[in-house]
């Protein structure tokens, strides 16, 4: 039944008011804080490669529909507009929440307050409001001789969603072929290099991989930092217990545990501490405070912690090195080992590992292909080289003049997680090299072989999981590796052939957002 005139007219005036309200309070907010909007748009998985021509169209395109809708003879051609625009919003943010490698921050005024499944929901709900508006207003126009039906007007405008969502999808597929593949590379994978033993389920994704040796694997909770699990290799003895440390009164913000039997560590480095116990009893005090902040540390022995952190003199990422000897303690800061390429701080950015085997540290940029590798007292020996071919870091690096910060926008990732033992480096990444299919990536894990005795790249093989999961870490202990996915725990043997499973031990590392 159609709607009397006065009805109508009510509701499609109060619809149009609506949109208005909202684009010319979010095109103003946009416009008034410019800078902030083009950071927020260059920290966009989708949109930062394009974010010098939508911080300046997004804003042109509300403040045009809100004009064109005070028009009443404008006003169905403003309302298809707001209609397609809010769409594309919604597709957008669908993107982000589902299929996005991050989730950013929002923008545009008070819908920054809005979390982003609010925000999703909010469009739904404008998205229904311009459609309804767009029925009334064909429905009984005058101008009109025909008057579309309820299932033509729907038909329309599903083509118009649907367009919508295509050009917002293209942009997406266009941003993760950028991100992940790159065909100037060809991996050599030996097949079942790993042999899947089990896997047992976490119930969480808050766990990372504290440790592992000796069949016992350490597992911290970043929602719960002073407390552990320890799960054996045959997943059958599990255990749920609490460390302490000597001093709760100070800030911390990140705390993590790093077991290496007979010792465990737990440092923070917004606090520049960090605590030693024995696993014995699981109480630590005061192993170094003050000395310096810093991203991650690193165990090389029971009286020699490796570092990565941020030079107080050139502002840059650097490695350093705490060393407590009975009445000696020092602290050493190199600030030659990692190279600079941009800000020195993003393209720098990587983790920090520790070979027992042969008493090194390396250290794999996550944004370039290469590694650096030093001895036990941080003389650099020799940089390698990973088979992918990005050699200068691809970010969106934004500075806010203001505030005078920098901001990470969407990144090529080249080395994610990685490990090391024995002979071996093992690098993680999601990158696809020549003919390698995305459909087995989505439920395996890439792991590259180099050796950095001889600085080459060995081979490749992969480790299955639970299907459209990421890898969030793994560890390496004489021929077993372990995985974790998503809160489940995964444990496989590597094949004696392929490995030297004589040497020990190894640490691990992880790519941090």
């Amino acid at each position: 039944m159609v709607p009397n005139k006065k009805y109508r007219e009510f509701t499609v005036n109060t619809i149009s008011l609506l949109f208005i309200v909202l684009f010319v309070y979010a095109s103003i907010s946009k416009l008034l804080d410019f800078e902030t909007f083009q950071i927020q748009l260059a920290q966009s998985p989708l949109l930062s490669a394009y974010a010098g021509i939508v911080s300046v169209l997004v804003p042109s395109i509300e403040i045009l529909l809100a004009a064109l809708l005070i028009i009443s003879r404008f006003r169905l051609v403003a309302l298809i507009g707001c209609f397609w625009l809010m769409v594309m919003f919604t597709v957008y943010i669908i993107i982000i929440l589902n299929f996005s490698e991050y989730i950013p921050c929002s923008c545009g005024g008070v819908l920054e307050k809005l979390s982003w499944t609010q925000h999703l929901i909010f469009n739904i709900f404008f998205v229904f409001l311009a459609a309804l508006a767009i029925y009334m207003t064909l429905q009984v126009s005058k101008s009109q001789t025909f008057q579309p039906s309820l299932k033509t007007v729907s038909i329309g405008l599903f083509i118009i969603a649907a367009f919508s969502t295509l050009v917002v999808t293209l942009i997406f597929i266009g941003s993760e072929n950028r991100s992940y593949i790159n065909e100037a590379f060809q991996r050599k994978y030996l097949p079942r290099a790993a042999e899947y033993l089990g896997d047992y389920d976490l119930g969480s994704k808050a766990y990372y991989l504290a440790g592992y040796k000796d069949s016992i694997i350490y597992i911290g909770n970043l929602q719960a930092p002073l407390y552990l699990k320890t799960i054996d290799v045959s997943l059958r003895h599990i255990q749920d217990f609490p460390v302490t440390i000597s001093n709760l009164e100070l800030p911390y913000r990140r705390a993590r545990i790093s077991v290496e039997p007979p010792f465990f560590y737990v440092g923070d480095g917004t606090v520049p501490v960090i605590f030693r116990g024995k696993t014995a009893d699981w109480r630590a005090t005061v192993f170094s405070y003050e000395d310096a902040y810093f991203k991650q540390f690193e165990i090389a022995d029971s009286s020699h912690i490796g570092f990565a952190g941020i030079s107080p003199i050139t502002s840059t990422t650097n490695l350093g090195l705490i060393s407590k000897a009975p009445g000696k303690d020092t602290v050493f800061f190199n600030d030659k080992i990692l190279t600079k390429q941009f800000d020195g701080i993003f393209d720098s950015d990587g983790v920090l590992l520790w070979n027992y085997a042969h008493k090194k540290f390396i250290y794999t940029y996550f944004y370039r292909n290469s590694y650096e590798v030093t001895d036990e007292n941080l003389n650099h020996l020799s940089t390698g080289k990973t088979i992918d071919t990005v050699g200068t870091a691809i970010l969106n690096i934004s500075h806010h003049s203001k505030k005078d910060q920098y901001k990470r926008g969407q990144a090529v990732v080249v080395n994610r997680y990685t490990a090391t033992y024995g002979d071996f480096l093992f690098i993680n990444s999601d990158r696809l090299g020549r003919f390698e299919d995305r459909t087995t990536a989505n439920a395996a894990a890439i792991i590259d072989v180099y050796n950095i005795i001889e600085n080459k790249y060995e081979f490749s093989f992969y480790i299955g999981h639970q299907p459209d999961k990421k890898l969030d870490g793994f560890s390496i202990d004489k021929d077993l590796l372990i995985a974790l996915v998503n809160g489940r725990l995964w444990i496989f043997k590597l094949k004696p052939e392929y490995f030297n499973p004589g040497l020990n031990t190894t640490h691990t590392g992880q790519y941090q957002e």
